[in-house]
């Protein structure tokens, strides 16, 4: 099993900025791509932005410019800058990765509250 901790959500006013953590842990032998959703009540979830391990980036067309996702042993960053209220959601955590004998599977954080006021 891997298990994916989010850090860093919380309140900020529009033009501010925020960075999401989320560090995997548990039985991985390996992790092909990291990445971050997020959703709305009443709406699906949506990609934020993802990394894979060959580290090619992609981002939604509503945060190019001013999101960056990065990663780090087994941990993904999301620094978001020049916030706006359209990007107040929960955002999650999400790894495809693998453990010694089990094929690649999505593993889900438990996702983080980010609000920004006007």
């Amino acid at each position: 099993q891997v298990q994916l901790v989010e850090s860093g959500g919380g309140l900020v006013q529009a033009g501010g900025s925020l960075r999401l953590s989320c560090a995997a842990s548990g039985s991985i032998f390996s992790i092909n791509a990291m990445g971050w959703f997020r959703q709305v009540p009443g709406k699906q979830r949506e990609l934020v932005a993802a990394i894979t391990s060959g580290g090619t980036t992609d981002y939604a067309d509503s945060v190019q410019g001013r999101f960056t996702i990065s990663d780090a042993k087994n941990t993904v960053y999301l620094q978001m800058n020049s916030l706006k209220p359209e990007d107040t959601a929960v955002y999650y955590c999400n790894a495809r990765a693998r453990g010694p004998y089990t094929m690649y599977e999505d593993y889900w954080g438990q996702g983080t509250q980010v609000t920004v006021s006007s």
